[in-house]
């Protein structure tokens, strides 16, 4: 059944995914679904954790950074296959066994490295931000990789560039060239991340810093 609702979930969007469309896709009456479920909640629950689930965990004993990286590529790459959970990953007050699993390993990752507890929470927090919010960006682009020039010179078409210099420039010295690619953002950034985080481990034993300062360089 949950895998059904995921098959639903990325074909129409999370939108589309409702007790009478679940029962459509396995071809019984909607009541039926109730035999095996409370409500839609406990649904929504189970595929939250199957997408858990597939996003690879940092291995235990690990580089921290290698296996923090390691993670932040695979939840990209499963958030691009099913970009309806990226509102829903941390919204569950029911987390299951695979969800436990996966913060559980992240957490004990980063305090192995030397982290402090609140440091820790910080960095946790941090990585999440930039791997959701740059699954959201990436999953709301109006182009995919090979489509990103002719779609982006119909946009740049429409911008004089008297007007907008910089979008003009943007777009035809960068977006526009052979080979670009947005999602080499997602690695750039993350490297960006990592540095901050493993500057703060080295200068600052993992501490957080103090409110109002700036972490030790």
């Amino acid at each position: 059944m949950l895998d059904r609702a995921i098959a639903v979930a990325d074909a129409g969007g999370l939108g589309s995914l409702t007790m009478r469309s679940l029962a459509t896709e396995l071809g019984v009456k909607p009541m039926a679904l109730y035999h095996y479920v409370a409500n839609k909640n406990e649904i929504l629950d189970g595929i939250v954790d199957r997408v858990f689930g597939e996003i690879e965990l940092p291995a235990a004993g690990g580089q921290w950074r290698e296996e923090v990286s390691r993670r932040a590529e695979s939840a990209r790459s499963v958030l691009r296959r099913h970009p309806w959970a990226i509102s829903l990953m941390e919204s569950r007050s029911a987390p299951g066994p695979a969800t436990l699993r996966h913060h559980e390993a992240m957490l004990d990752t980063l305090r192995g490295a030397g982290f402090s507890l609140a440091m820790t929470g910080h960095a946790y927090a941090l990585l999440d931000a930039f791997v959701y919010g740059f699954a959201v960006q990436e999953a709301a682009l109006p182009f995919d990789r090979d489509a990103a020039p002719e779609v982006v010179a119909g946009i740049a078409a429409q911008l004089p560039a008297e007007d907008y210099p910089r979008l003009h420039e943007y777009a035809h010295e960068r977006v526009m060239t052979p080979g670009y690619d947005f999602g080499d953002e997602f690695t750039f950034g993350l490297g960006v991340v990592l540095d901050a985080l493993e500057r703060s481990l080295r200068d600052g034993d993992g501490e957080a810093p103090a409110p109002g300062t700036s972490p030790a360089r």
